[in-house]
């Protein structure tokens, strides 16, 4: 049962196998890649998992709980997650441990400026490095008692989670968007084809990406990615 305290005494206590039983995280995250991460990361842990994929659904789950711990994506399709690390950060009581993440490290120096308590790059795969970076930024009375063996387990998404994010980035371009919306496809699809190793995705995303910064026609980038992704849909993940 959730309460309105992140580290509630009646939750079940961590231990050394399983470090992170009891604490709810919330994932803000826009990637079902990503998240799918996210969510064998939990479960290995021991930690149960709620997401949401923009900062306003964010904000509704917040308004009904409070989750243990709280990992922002720094790119999210209403808005810089660091508006939402700083609202966190910013809660007077029950707070949260926040951590940011993002397939751009440069956006580290951001996310700690607002707040956040650790960052977390993309892709994250590694069993140690998420309960390594969540356990030290724990309160001392969550941590787990005696020794923990530090098992370097790498966690393997299902493809298909890649296939529905292509998908996603599929029904934006349909709704002929703007160039806020551009800037946002360009963002998503670099972090989501680097996660999986799509290099060529990931290529023609940081070319729209760069010719948007450059204020230039964006016409055969736009036109290379939405090729990219028909053969992806097609071919459900061809890489």
């Amino acid at each position: 049962m959730d309460t309105n305290d992140p580290f509630a005494a009646n939750y079940p206590a961590p231990t050394a196998a399983r470090p992170l039983l009891g604490l709810t995280v919330l994932v803000v995250e826009d990637s079902r890649y990503a998240c799918e991460a996210m969510r064998l990361l939990c479960l290995r842990s021991g930690a149960r998992i709620r997401r949401a994929d923009c900062i306003r659904s964010a904000r509704r789950h917040l308004q009904v709980y409070r989750p243990s711990v709280v990992v922002v994506d720094m790119g999210l399709p209403d808005g810089n997650g660091a508006d939402l690390i700083a609202e966190l950060a910013q809660t007077e009581t029950e707070k949260s441990v926040v951590l940011a993440t993002s397939g751009d490290d440069m956006l580290e120096g951001e996310a700690m400026a607002a707040g956040a308590q650790g960052f977390l790059g993309k892709p994250i795969t590694s069993l140690a490095v998420f309960q390594q970076m969540v356990l030290a930024s724990l309160p001392a009375d969550r941590q787990p008692p005696g020794l923990r063996a530090i098992v370097d387990e790498q966690v393997s998404p299902d493809q298909i989670a890649y296939h529905d994010d292509i998908n996603y980035a599929a029904e934006l371009l349909d709704n002929l968007p703007n160039d806020k919306a551009l800037d946002y496809i360009a963002q998503f699809l670099q972090g989501v084809a680097r996660s999986v190793e799509d290099n060529r995705m990931e290529q023609a995303a940081r070319a729209l990406a760069n010719k948007r910064a450059s204020g230039e026609a964006t016409t055969s980038e736009m036109a290379q990615i939405a090729g990219l992704i028909q053969q992806r849909l097609a071919d459900r993940i061809a890489i």
